[in-house]
């Protein structure tokens, strides 16, 4: 593991000279990284690289953008060009100036956190990035960029990543997957099934998608036992690419069961684009329904993330697009709303079910004892917002006296930020080790016990959690 500048770890505190020792006995254990938005074009070109530091840190990071556009700063002010523009020409050092002359705005954050650790374990840059040192520091990142020693799968190799899982639409041919396994490298990156745009019935480009679902499947699609059969085949084909795992994202955790016919009549009303919001309501929580039924049988797990209003502001997507930093937490019901499910597919071992969550106020209440009972049901990492010290100590505080840490499933990065993986990973290992030690100092482990737990936490939970072992 890459050496972090900031620490956490505070060696003048007791406790905290008992987690140094819980943490180091991770020190060599390798990433496993199952859930994340890494693109797959980084790999599966040999010569592939980053471009120029904008690129890299700036343009496709939403935190990042979210944080400077709090400010007054527009997209295409910093490199985001508008939907139906291609090759946009800019300015990356203009950019790069904007992000160094504000990045006093990340004091506190994780996403300075990160930033600062990619900087230094990466790049070897201890400097925080300011108004003075921005042409020094862009300069010694282009030279770094364009030298060889940085591309993707070296970096790979360099994190001592085992595997990584990307984030791929049910529809992508996985031309990029197929072009890593014909190259012959040795680093395994798998792809997820996400059928989140065939869903959505009610979304726009809905019928653009049943049409490119037709495409992979070389058949129409005219009713819903012929969409339901063909998105049977591409998680099949997904299955045979190495896929372990799929991933949904809803805006509430409702599920129900709806009769083929009403099912059928529901879908006829998508084609036409004439279906209500609470006819949508219906056929996501029953599509939700059959996606668990289908992980039950095929033996993918089932990733289900509840809980983000996606592009709060229209105007931004319309003329941008999604992914910019417009998703908004939303308080979340989950025991009547999954109850369907679980009443179906619950007690059954072989699904896997985990569950992730932007409201945290859920954590206690409903996710870890819904995790403590049912057999399909663990619970994912924080998520999201609360991917940051703080929110880990607050998911260990909620979670774990009630789920146990079996029911959980460790740590994913869940990031498009390729270079901040090892850090990510470092934080979560830090924080779980001050855990550990918490319940060491407190009488509850024993430091042998709290070792085990923390090779768990670490790396055993995510593994055998997506079934990866």
């Amino acid at each position: 593991m890459l050496k972090p500048k900031i620490n956490i770890i505070n060696l003048e505190n007791p406790q905290h000279i008992t987690a140094r020792k819980i943490f180091e006995t991770v020190n060599d254990v390798p990433l496993i990284c199952p859930h994340g938005h890494v693109n797959p074009s980084l790999f599966s070109d040999p010569e592939a690289g980053f471009g120029d530091p904008a690129a890299l840190f700036v343009i496709p990071d939403h935190y990042v953008l979210r944080m400077l556009i709090s400010q007054g700063y527009s997209l295409e002010a910093l490199g985001v060009s508008r939907k139906g523009v291609e090759n946009r020409v800019y300015d990356p050092y203009q950019i790069w100036e904007v992000f160094c002359k504000n990045f006093s705005l990340f004091d506190g954050t994780p996403t300075g956190l990160w930033i600062e650790n990619e900087l230094s374990m990466v790049f070897g840059i201890d400097e925080k990035p300011d108004v003075a040192n921005g042409r020094e520091l862009y300069d010694a990142l282009q030279e770094a960029l364009e030298s060889g020693a940085f591309s993707p799968r070296k970096l790979f190799e360099q994190f001592n990543i085992e595997v990584l899982c990307t984030t791929d639409a049910a529809v992508d041919p996985l031309s990029d997957h197929q072009g890593i396994r014909e190259s012959g490298w040795k680093g395994k990156v798998l792809p997820t099934f996400r059928p989140d745009a065939l869903v959505n019935i009610g979304h726009p480009s809905f019928l653009d998608h049943i049409r490119k679902l037709e495409e992979c499947c070389h058949k129409a699609i005219k009713d819903f036992p012929s969409f339901i059969q063909a998105i049977e085949e591409r998680r099949s084909y997904f299955k045979s690419m190495g896929a372990v795992a799929t991933d949904h994202a809803t805006m509430t955790a409702y599920t129900c069961r709806l009769s083929p016919e009403r099912a059928e009549a529901l879908f006829q009303k998508g084609l036409r684009g004439d279906i209500d919001q609470k006819e949508m309501q219906l056929f996501i929580g029953h599509m939700i329904f059959e996606m668990a039924r289908m992980s039950l049988e095929d033996g993918l797990v089932m990733q289900w993330h509840v809980g983000s209003y996606r592009n709060h502001n229209p105007a931004v997507f319309d003329a941008y697009g999604s992914d910019l930093g417009f998703d908004i937490p939303l308080q979340v019901e989950w025991t009547r709303g999954i109850k369907p499910l679980l009443d179906a597919f619950g007690l059954d071992e072989r699904l896997r079910l985990i569950l992730f969550t932007l409201d945290e106020s859920s954590y206690a209440r409903e996710l870890a004892p819904l995790a403590g009972v049912y057999p399909a049901v663990k619970l994912g990492p924080p998520w999201w917002f609360h991917d940051s010290p703080n929110g880990m100590r607050r998911y260990f505080e909620c979670v774990m006296e009630i789920a146990g840490i079996d029911n959980t499933v460790g740590f994913n990065d869940d990031t498009r930020a390729f270079l901040s993986i090892p850090a990510r990973h470092d934080l979560w290992r830090r924080m779980a080790a001050i855990w550990l030690a918490d319940l060491v100092h407190s009488g509850q482990l024993n430091i042998d016990i709290a070792k085990q737990r923390m090779q768990d936490l670490a790396y055993g939970l995510a593994k055998r959690g997506y079934r990866l072992a």
